[in-house]
């Protein structure tokens, strides 16, 4: 008898997990990787939380060259590794590396190569001046975790993006993967947070998605405007849900996100109550709730 019940037990478990929803994270940082900060503790409480209410996770982030990759223990992944990414007429290889956080139970993936991400600090320079190809280090890290994706066989069904080097991935689900079946029917859910980039993006940043693939009616604002608020609007729509990172952002993000009354739109939570309306967020989403 107890035999039978451990192995109904054991059934009802693995009917479970076939039917738990598939959450992709898309992280700009997280802890213990990077030091702490609003999008680097969320992104790894986040993960964790929505993994123990019954969802699969994924998670990714930038292999940062400030990352120390003995104490971390990463170690790279043959299998994933080893794909070139064409941006821009240039060829750059993709490596893929792997850690665990043992107390979560949680793997994160790291997106590496050695000409964007292989730096001694992560956005900007000694100086405090904002890399010049931060434009192209976002469209590798974008193509780099959704190509990875794709080799996982792994199917989102939501991919949660988290800071602006993410914010492409709505573009490129909905444009350049739109016929891909591990990618086509995934919603996008875009976190923006009070970390905008003082340097827009250079002028040539629309033709590089154009030769990716996007339409030059997607363009129209970010070629007439690079920078942060330019990314994030075209970034907001393509998403298909938005939420209020941190609680106080762009005034002119703010007001766009006004202008989409059919794009759902979570205001900002805080600490003690943001995993589950988050969690609940995917549902209104996913058209489950």
């Amino acid at each position: 008898m107890k035999e039978f019940l451990y192995l109904c037990a054991v059934f009802i478990k693995l009917v479970y997990r076939m039917d738990a929803k598939k959450i992709l994270f898309i992280a700009q940082e997280i802890t213990p990787y990077l030091p702490e900060s609003e999008i680097a503790t969320i992104c790894r409480n986040l993960p964790q939380g929505i993994q123990e209410r019954g969802r699969e996770i994924r998670t990714f982030m930038p292999k940062f060259g400030s990352i120390n990759e003995r104490r971390n223990q990463l170690h790279e992944v043959i299998r994933l590794s080893g794909m070139n990414l064409i941006i821009d007429d240039t060829d750059h290889p993709l490596i893929i590396k792997v850690a665990s956080i043992q107390a979560a139970r949680m793997q994160v993936y790291f997106i590496d190569n050695e000409d964007f991400f292989q730096r001694k600090h992560t956005i900007s320079d000694d100086d405090g001046n904002e890399y010049e190809d931060n434009d192209d280090r976002s469209i590798f890290y974008v193509r780099g975790v959704l190509e990875t994706v794709k080799k996982l066989r792994w199917i989102p069904d939501v991919i949660h993006c988290h800071g602006w080097m993410s914010a492409l991935t709505a573009l490129y689900i909905k444009r350049m993967y739109a016929d891909d079946p591990c990618l086509k029917d995934a919603k996008i859910v875009y976190s923006i947070y009070n970390d905008d980039f003082k340097t827009p993006f250079r002028k040539e940043f629309a033709s590089k998605l154009k030769m990716d693939g996007a339409k030059d009616s997607d363009l129209k604002g970010i070629k007439a405007d690079t920078s942060f608020t330019g990314l994030t609007k075209l970034a907001i729509d393509f998403a298909d849900g938005v939420i209020q990172g941190s609680e106080t952002i762009n005034q002119d993000v703010l007001d766009y996100i006004a202008t989409k009354k059919h794009t759902p739109f979570l205001p900002y939570q805080s600490p003690d109550v943001y995993m589950d309306k988050f969690n609940e967020f995917y549902d209104v989403i996913l058209g489950t709730k």
